[in-house]
């Protein structure tokens, strides 16, 4: 059987959907993960994954394409020549599955799974319909249970990635302490005077702090990191971050795909969350938490980009020493949960999403059933 699973947004949108794609893994001869530009570094970095398809959707994304026929149809060609049997369309709960069904259909699939709230017609051959409160990744869980993929006996179910490549060069030994200043909208970015603060308060508690972020924010890492931080601002690729990521004792980011890295590699993390969207359906999963931000404020639920609410409260409100303490308590559970593992005791998966001091979970161990690794083949539309 040879199956395709599609998620055609962010890079922490894919990577959430990691737990599922390694569920169908465990029962497909080959798995195709159908991604976006944005989400196919973190599909290249999955394990299950035997190719990656990268189609830029003209109906996902921030800035998505238009929408022309050309592009569909080298899409339907692009698809149809894995010769698919079987799919899986996995998104968010205010999207319809529905336009990539189509295009899927057209490209000859012939089964096809996903959650949806409005009626199919003959799109879907499985329709399911999520639990509203669900974390993502658990959503996407249910949902390849229901079309006939369980995670395997031994997989329990957390984020992974293929093993990072070591970041000491970059970062120094493990143990220090990461923040990631930036977001894909400014809605989920704590300020950058508020993050340079927290950077020098890091570092006067008596820890290493190391700043990261995308080529485009090098001028904020640089301001963030000031005299304190090390900046790291554009110089790691998607697979150095992880490993820079896993070497620290607590990884400080707001609602962003380094989050759910974070989590993939096991690291404690500290969420300055915007709650522009709920934060148990997106918080870091299954990983020692701490939650920071006023998930009651005014623009909860509503999806902003820009905070609507003048002087930012959901963030803006908390403040560096209020990170410096959350990073000693996250610090300090993922150190225990690790004592707890190198002794053999086992530790029971915390509900993903939990908004709490520390969600159980601790550094990823390799699963049985459906690690495989990725070839590094793609195709491109």
């Amino acid at each position: 059987m040879r199956a395709l699973v599609a998620r055609l947004d962010s890079f922490g949108d894919v990577l959430l959907a990691g737990p599922a794609v390694r569920a169908v893994a465990a029962r497909a001869d080959r798995v195709t993960l159908l991604c976006g530009p944005r989400g196919a570094p973190a599909g290249r970095m999955l394990p299950g994954v035997d190719e990656v398809l990268v189609w830029d959707a003209p109906w996902v994304g921030l800035d998505p394409p238009p929408t022309a026929r050309d592009g569909v149809e080298e899409a339907v060609e692009l698809i149809a020549g894995q010769r698919c049997d079987t799919a899986l369309v996995l998104a968010s709960a205010h999207q319809s599955p529905l336009p990539t069904a189509l295009v899927l259909r057209m490209a000859g699939i012939s089964r096809i799974a996903a959650d949806s709230v409005h009626y199919p017609g003959s799109l879907l051959d499985v329709r399911h319909r999520r639990d509203e409160h669900a974390h993502e990744a658990e959503a996407a869980l249910a949902l390849a249970e229901t079309a006939g993929f369980p995670l395997p006996g031994g997989d329990d179910g957390r984020l992974r990635v293929l093993p990072p490549p070591g970041a000491e060069e970059l970062a120094g030994p493990p143990g220090y302490v990461v923040l990631h200043p930036g977001a894909s909208v400014p809605a989920r970015r704590w300020s950058p005077g508020l993050s340079a603060e927290a950077v020098e308060a890091l570092a006067e508690a008596g820890h290493r702090v190391v700043v990261t972020g995308v080529p485009e924010e090098r001028e904020l890492t640089s301001y963030v990191a000031g005299r304190a931080g090390l900046d790291l601002g554009g110089r790691t690729s998607p697979a150095e971050l992880a490993g820079v990521l896993a070497g620290a004792a607590a990884v400080v980011t707001g609602n962003t795909g380094p989050a759910h890295l974070a989590a993939a590699v096991g690291a404690p993390v500290v969420s300055l969350f915007s709650p522009v969207v709920p934060a148990e359906r997106w918080a870091p999963f299954r990983v020692p938490l701490v939650l920071l931000g006023d998930q009651q404020a005014a623009c909860a639920g509503t999806r902003a980009r820009v905070c609507p609410v003048p002087g930012h409260p959901c963030l803006d409100r908390v403040t560096p020493q209020d990170v410096v303490t959350a990073v000693e308590k996250a610090a300090a559970e993922g150190g225990r949960q690790s004592t707890a593992a190198e002794g053999g005791r086992q530790s029971t998966a915390a509900e993903g999403g939990r908004q709490s001091t520390a969600a159980e979970g601790g550094r990823q161990g390799t699963a049985a059933g459906g690690d495989r690794e990725s070839t590094g083949r793609e195709g491109a539309v």
